[in-house]
């Protein structure tokens, strides 16, 4: 199945610690079924200093499963996504007023 969220799309979080939080995604693993939102779901990663490190408690932010993320339509308001063919070309839309997301 197509992943319905693509990076640079801004979401918010429906569950968890980050609850209510809104942040852009960074990366998804569609087999997974997970993406990485930028500052939300951080856990501190302790890294051995290298050369070109220096080590320490670096914050790093952690995959987070896609049913628990929601777009975010214009209107600031979460809403799911669905696909549908206008011409030949297959677009991704929002549900709630039905407007296309990406041309």
């Amino acid at each position: 199945m197509a992943a319905k969220l693509k990076k640079g799309d801004t979401v918010v979080v429906l569950t968890g610690k980050d609850k209510g939080k809104t942040g852009e995604i960074s990366s998804v693993d569609p087999q997974a079924g997970k993406a990485v939102v930028d500052g939300l779901n951080v856990a501190i990663r302790h890294t051995r200093q290298t050369q070109t490190s220096q080590g320490g408690r670096q914050p790093k932010a952690m995959p987070i499963d896609l049913s628990n993320l929601a777009y975010v339509d214009a209107n600031g308001k979460a809403t799911r996504v669905g696909f549908r063919m206008e011409g030949d070309k297959k677009v991704r839309f929002a549900k709630t007023t039905g407007d296309v997301i990406d041309a």
